[in-house]
């Protein structure tokens, strides 16, 4: 199993470094929140996290706060889902135009990331294994799929997470009420076959180059549609996450995950998810997400506290990587004695 020594920012760095964090819950007092849940929590964690690394933190919590250019020299960002399309790439876009280095990747990466369809295309470009889909762009028309069939369907806006917004249907017109629906609420929708098997997670971190952690699955029923409810807290979960045993089940996702790096790199970190139906040995690539959630009791924490880091020692371990991508540190001051 994969074993990362942390990555240590230099004490000079961490007096000097004038750091800003933003994020929608960034100021919650850890409570959860009645729409985000454990979000709420997850930003507080992040935000104490950062105040034990660094000595100059300032927290924000909306993209005013970057509106003008603020006095940081460094910007850590989870204001991602913030109410609007393409949310994702706001923050990114006004570190851009301040000239100010941000943990994550570039707005456009970002932007790549987060449309299911392009990023399956380059899946597609790359030779990766890849269900298949139909876009429906808000604004265009909605024609039936004739490329495909599927007994059962699955509907979703193309830049969700946290299967926030999925349905499932049977049939055009069930299909077409679940389009419509995602189209009202003004994003676009993406369909796919549901696929029978269990979702695998592929944690990624930038170490030295691109770091696979160890590859986390959930165990759970094969047929159901997993929720945003459970993803956030709400509801029960019946999904366990669990290892995966090495084996060649876990080179295989590895070797197409390395695949899929280049269309990406440069980022800091993230996960990709790939479907797995364990009666057939079918794998298929679903989606990536940049900048995913990296809560201590989410995926990328737990594959990282199997690779030996505690919580603590990924975030400081990511951000590094960031700092000397951006030139503000050297990469032979951060290496671990």
């Amino acid at each position: 199993m994969t074993r990362l020594s942390p990555l240590r920012v230099p004490d000079h760095v961490k007096d000097s470094l004038r750091v800003m964090f933003i994020a929608k819950h960034a100021r919650s007092g850890g409570t959860r929140h009645e729409m985000d849940g454990d979000h709420a929590v997850y930003h507080h964690e992040i935000a104490n996290v950062l105040g034990g690394i660094f000595r100059n933190l300032t927290v924000g919590n909306r993209f005013e706060d970057l509106f003008e250019k603020p006095p940081v020299d460094f910007i850590f960002s989870l204001l991602n889902r913030a109410g609007f399309l393409n949310s994702e790439m706001m923050a990114p876009l006004l570190a851009t135009r301040h000239r100010i280095p941000f943990l994550g990747a570039s707005p456009i990466l970002r932007g790549l990331a987060d449309d299911k369809h392009l990023m399956k295309m380059a899946a597609r470009f790359r030779g990766v294994p890849t269900a298949d889909w139909q876009i429906f762009r808000h604004g265009a028309p909605v024609e039936p799929i004739t490329a495909w069939t599927s007994e059962r369907y699955v509907a979703k806006p193309n830049a969700s997470s946290a299967s926030w917004g999925v349905s499932a249907a049977h049939g055009w017109d069930e299909l077409k009420a679940a389009i419509a629906q995602i189209h009202s609420e003004g994003h676009d929708a993406i369909v796919e076959p549901f696929l029978n098997g269990i979702d695998i997670e592929i944690p990624v971190i930038g170490h030295e180059g691109a770091a696979i952690l160890p590859i986390m699955s959930f165990e759970h029923d094969p047929t159901v549609l997993r929720t945003y409810g459970e993803k956030r807290g709400f509801e029960q979960s019946a999904a366990k996450l669990v290892p995966l045993a090495d084996g060649a089940l876990a080179e295989q996702l590895r070797a197409y995950t390395n695949m899929l790096i280049p269309e990406l790199w440069p980022f800091d970190y993230g996960r990709f998810e790939f479907r797995y139906n364990t009666e057939t040995g079918d794998i298929r690539f679903l989606e990536v997400n940049l900048q995913a959630n990296i809560w201590s009791k989410r995926v990328i924490g737990q594959a990282a506290a199997l690779a030996g880091l505690s919580h603590p020692e990924l975030i400081e371990t990511v951000v590094c990587h960031s700092l000397i991508r951006h030139g503000l540190v050297r990469a032979e001051d951060v290496r671990a004695g």
